[in-house]
């Protein structure tokens, strides 16, 4: 997960400080995660999830796919 959030992260130009910030983390926190030492909480995750508009499966590993297709 760590080396998706720090992709996606660069991606959109931010720094770890202003995500941690937009998630209510500290930036320690955070980091942590992008180097794979802690695992986010369920709601942290949804958070995360929400803020690069990407799915859980992706940032779990579970899935190649940033987005989830929705059923119509």
């Amino acid at each position: 997960m760590g080396n998706r959030l720090k992709e996606l992260r660069e991606s959109q130009q931010m720094s770890a400080r202003h995500v941690s910030f937009k998630l209510g983390l500290s930036q320690n926190m955070y980091s942590s995660y992008e180097r794979g030492e802690k695992e986010p909480t369920v709601s942290t995750l949804k958070k995360i999830a929400k803020l690069f508009n990407v799915s859980a499966d992706y940032l779990l590993g579970l899935s190649d796919e940033k987005w989830t297709q929705k059923k119509r």
